[in-house]
């Protein structure tokens, strides 16, 4: 029989946001994967995947989630990750890996996968969407994300201020993920596009160090890295004035 590898999205961090499919593949599956970084502390996928599945199922595999800038190191992290988990793919035949959010999204699963289908040739690769920080930052703040014909931008801040502020100054909701370490450069973008008001933005969303603020008091300070802002669209039509 081949080997599965089920990506399984397990949502931002509050495990009751976790769906019933998701919580079957992590149960169904002989070995869950967790990413680790090398500094060893649980993260919130290992957290959330244990309130559904027994500690000796669960299985660390080190990746290199905080490496930016050395490609050579990040590269030898992701090459170890893949190997480990083909052997556990040949030992098992079933593996679930757990992501934060949904593993098609901005997710170090896209990579695993990759590397893995190499490796174990015939893989069959599955993945099982997760609800991801925006969906749960909309609903604990009440931002809308998206009435009638407007777009919806998602731009991740590590990919540099100025595409932010390109995406501010179109049209729609506009989204920022893993903002924290430029949070000054995100403020001053937000005020630069009169997008301000209404902006709101939220860390360790469903954990007890929740965090969910006006972008109007930013003040520049850093952020944690996984924080995510949502800069509503404008809307001045009225009810239903976008359709």
């Amino acid at each position: 029989m081949s080997s599965r590898l089920i990506g399984v999205g397990v949502g931002p961090g509050d495990p009751e946001l976790v769906t019933v499919k998701g919580v079957n593949a992590l149960r169904a599956a002989e070995v869950v994967v967790v990413p680790v970084m090398d500094t060893g502390e649980r993260g919130r996928a290992e957290a959330t995947v244990l309130h559904y599945v027994a500690g000796e199922k669960v299985v660390r595999v080190v990746f290199a989630l905080n490496e930016r800038t050395d490609r050579a190191r990040r590269e030898a992290a992701w090459d170890a990750a893949g190997e480990r988990v083909a052997e556990l793919l040949r030992e098992h035949g079933t593996v679930a890996f757990a992501t934060i959010g949904d593993p098609n999204v901005y997710s170090t699963f896209t990579y695993l996968a990759q590397t893995v289908a190499g490796l174990v040739p015939g893989t069959v690769v599955e993945t099982v969407p997760g609800i991801t920080a925006m969906q749960d930052l909309a609903a604990r703040s009440g931002a809308v994300l998206t009435e009638g014909t407007e777009p919806l931008t998602l731009v991740p801040v590590t990919a540099g201020a100025a595409v932010l502020k390109d995406a501010l100054n179109g049209p729609g909701t506009v989204v920022a993920y893993k903002f924290g370490r430029q949070a000054a450069e995100v403020a001053e973008a937000l005020r630069e596009s009169g997008r301000i008001d209404g902006a709101v933005w939220g860390s360790a969303l469903g954990l007890p160090e929740e965090s969910i603020r006006p972008a109007a008091e930013l003040d520049g300070a850093a952020l944690p890295y996984l924080s995510t802002l949502i800069a509503p669209a404008r809307r001045d039509g009225g009810r239903g004035g976008k359709l």
